[in-house]
Order: structure tokens, then sequence, then C-alpha cells
């Protein structure tokens, strides 16, 4: 499988020829940047709808879990087909974020929600832009178009709380901390174990990706 923890260092390399175009690092990469995603930012949906005191929050945090719900389904449907190895925990920069909002109460805990969430959905806008433009693989290129929309959609929800520092958020989306490898990285899931999967609410209104049957034969690695 094409792991997980391989650092990119030439986005435009092309690692695997598919049936559905060429695979490289960055689409690889891509897959498991939307995956990993999900797996913080559904968790802090659930916990923006315990502890959120606004409506606008509680909004915000439904949008969370039914955007990454039907983002992660997409995922897991194409990882397989593309012999990506997908993770099963965020990385540990996103489980600080998710530290730090599980320690935060009252007001704190919608501003810092706000802001944070506004910060990295911000930022992986542009990596979804540079991969729908140039991706030439068309279940890539499906994906990012699902995230572009869910994304901009969970920006403006971000927004519509009131509650975003415009200057201290475009600081962190342009001025990004210089972090090792290792804290951006999700570990890679272990041998045999389950799937985490991120189930859709009840009341869903965003739908995965529709590909038609299941998984294919795994491309030919190069």
């Amino acid at each position: 499988m094409l792991g997980v923890n391989t650092v990119a260092s030439d986005g435009t390399r092309v690692i695997a020829q598919t049936q559905w175009g060429p695979l490289t690092e960055g689409d690889r990469d891509f897959v498991v940047k939307v995956r990993a995603a999900g797996l913080w930012e559904y968790p802090v949906g659930q916990m923006a709808l315990r502890k959120g005191q606004s409506p606008a929050v509680l909004t915000a945090g439904r949008h969370l879990i039914d955007g990454h719900a039907a983002l992660d389904t997409s995922c897991r449907k194409i990882a397989p087909m593309l012999n990506i190895a997908i993770p099963n925990l965020p990385s540990p920069q996103q489980q600080g974020f998710i530290n730090t909002l599980n320690a935060d109460s009252g007001k704190q805990f919608d501003t810092d929600f706000a802001n944070i969430l506004r910060v990295t959905h911000g930022s992986i806008f542009n990596t979804i832009a540079k991969i729908r433009s140039t991706t030439k693989n068309t279940l890539v290129r499906k994906l990012a178009n699902q995230a572009n929309a869910t994304v901009l959609d969970h920006i403006t929800v971000m927004e519509n709380t009131g509650l975003v520092n415009f200057d201290q958020v475009l600081f962190q989306e342009t001025t990004p901390p210089k972090l090792p490898a290792s804290d951006l990285t999700p570990p890679p899931a272990p041998g045999g174990q389950p799937e985490v999967v991120l189930t859709p609410p009840p009341n869903a209104t965003s739908s995965p990706l529709d590909l038609g049957g299941g998984p294919s034969p795994a491309p030919t690695v190069g």
C-alpha cells in the first residue's frame, strides 16, 4: 500500500499508473489529508454540539459532522481503488487541536472553535484548489470537487459565528508554525485494525461520491 507516513518530496512525481489516470505523490497525500481532517473535525463537531454556547456554533458543529462523514465515506471508497493506505488517527498537531478544545469551556470554547477551524479550513482550501487544477486522476478530481464544496461551507459557517479574528487567522494561515514532519503526519493504521468509520447523522444532507460498484483492481505501483 502507498503508505501514509511518506512525506512528499515532489508532489508531481507519479507513483502509480491507474485506470483512472496517473497518481502522483500530491494526489496520494491529498487523499490522506482529507481522511485525517475528518478524524479530528468530526469529533470536534460532536464536541460543539455538547459544549457550544451559541446557535451559530451548534450549526457549525452539525455542518462538520455532516460534511466530514460524507467526505470520509468517499475517501474510504477511493483509497482501496488507488491502493492508498489511510490512517485511523489524526496527526499529532490535529490531536493537539482536539486537546485544546476539549479543555475549553463556555465562550472560550466557542471562540477557539471558530478560529482554529477557520484557520485549518482556510489552509486546506488552497491545497484543494491546487490538486483540483493539476491532478490527472479522475477519482482524485472527484474527491477534490467534493472537498472544495465541503470546506467552503465550513469556512462560511465558522465566519457566520461572528467570532473569527480575521487578522489572527490570516496571519496563521500565511505564517504556519514550523513543525517537524512527524507532527503533521497521521500515524499509519496498524495491520488488522478495524477501519474507523465516521457515521453520517440521521438527517444527513451531504452525500458521498457515487463511484458505481465496489473497488476495482489495485493500480500498478511505479
